[in-house]
């Protein structure tokens, strides 16, 4: 019985999912298996290696997003990305716009609020 489950969000950067990856301390790579509980497995693109004993798969959804498919049973995912991806997903938009924003030619800094969110700055702006 597979316990993986697929979640389409609005990722379309994978850079910025890979920054948002490495930020966490994990990685993102290519041509292995999601790992799943006992000996479960999916396919991905992509794959987000956890340190726990799953992991994410990243896969090309049919509008041109990517879905996020994993097992969260016993709360091993969670922990590393935050409920439903929350900490992930938060991160991925940090850092889709700063790299949107520095090629157009904004200066991008960032600061984490009290309540876990982060608060980010453009200045600067477009040379002409």
């Amino acid at each position: 019985m597979s316990h993986f489950t697929t979640i389409t969000t609005q990722i379309k950067d994978i850079d910025a999912l890979e920054k948002a990856c490495e930020e966490l301390r994990l990685s993102l790579r290519q041509g292995i298996e999601a790992r799943g509980y006992g000996a479960n497995r999916h396919s991905g693109e992509h794959v987000i290696v956890l340190k726990g004993p799953y992991d994410i798969a990243v896969n090309r959804q049919p509008d041109g997003s990517y879905g996020l498919t994993t097992d969260w049973w016993d709360g091993h995912v969670e922990k590393e990305v935050g409920a439903n991806y929350g900490k992930l997903l938060q991160l991925y938009g940090v850092w889709k716009t700063a790299l949107e924003a520095t090629r157009k030619g904004y200066m991008v800094t960032r600061q984490p609020l009290k309540n876990g969110s982060i608060k980010v700055f453009l200045s600067g702006g477009p040379r002409q």
